[in-house]
C-alpha cells in the first residue's frame, strides 16, 4: 500500500489550500483515511478522519469549522480542503490509513500505512 500527498504550498494567513491522498496497491473500502500535522520540534498531531465506507469525517478543534475532508470514490482520492487558514496551521501534512477499526482513530499508532508528507506554510 501507497499513499500518495500532495497540494501543500504557501499561502498567507486567511487563504485557502486543498490537500489531496491517493491510495494504491489495495483495497480500501473498510479503511479510514486520516491527516496529521508536525510542526517542527513538535509531536504529529490528528487533524481529521474520514470512513471511506460512509464519508463520515471528524475534526480536531483546531480545525474544526475550518478544515473539511472529503473523498473521491470514482478517484479513489480523499481531500482536505483548509479555509482561514493561520499561521500556526505551518506544518507538515501526513495523510495516513488504516482499517477502520484499527484503535482509536486520533492517535497515530493506529495507522499503518503513511504519506510522504507535504509542506504547508501559512505567512502572516
Amino acid at each position: 500500500v501507497q499513499l500518495q500527498a500532495y497540494g501543500g504550498g504557501l499561502v498567507q494567513a486567511g487563504g485557502s489550500l486543498r490537500l489531496s491522498c491517493a491510495p494504491s496497491g489495495g483495497t480500501f473500502s473498510n479503511y479510514r483515511m486520516g491527516w496529521f500535522r508536525q510542526a517542527p520540534g513538535k509531536e504529529r498531531d490528528f487533524v481529521a478522519m474520514i470512513r471511506w465506507s460512509d464519508g463520515s469525517a471528524y475534526y480536531s478543534d483546531s480545525v474544526k469549522g475550518r478544515f473539511t475532508m472529503s473523498r473521491d470514490n470514482a478517484k479513489r482520492t480523499v481531500h482536505l480542503q483548509m479555509s482561514s487558514l493561520q499561521p500556526e496551521d505551518t506544518a507538515v501534512y501526513y495523510c495516513a490509513a488504516a482499517r477502520w477499526n484499527s484503535g482509536s482513530y486520533y492517535h497515530t499508532r493506529s495507522y499503518t500505512y503513511w504519506g510522504q508528507g507535504t509542506q504547508v506554510t501559512v505567512s502572516s
